[in-house]
């Protein structure tokens, strides 16, 4: 069974950036999930997928799956792509926009 080992980015609902420097370790589905015919429920027999091991860094996650024999795909972070804006720019004479009230 393997594990993925990355840094999972901020939702949408987060303005800063607490926290989102953890790293992840979570195991890959061995098999995928079933629905259960009586009461429609999405069930797994895998315990494995339950389990979901935080890190300071890449490099604890990195020791912590190599001391216990576990093969793991390490994900770098891709960095967040951000726009400078200033609230004047939203009156400028040269927008692209036609700014109406």
């Amino acid at each position: 069974m393997t594990a993925r080992i990355y840094s999972p980015a901020r939702n949408a609902m987060q303005s800063g950036t607490a926290k989102t420097g953890r790293w992840l370790l979570e195991y890959e589905p061995e098999r995928p999930r079933e629905i259960e015919p009586l009461m429609g429920w999405t069930s797994s027999g895998d315990m494995k997928s339950q389990l979901r091991l935080w890190f300071d860094t890449a490099e604890e996650a990195v020791a912590y799956a190599t001391r216990n024999g576990i093969a793991y795909r390490l994900e770098q972070p891709h960095a967040p792509k951000r726009r400078g804006m200033a609230y004047a720019d939203n009156f400028k004479f040269n927008r692209v926009g036609q700014w109406t009230h």
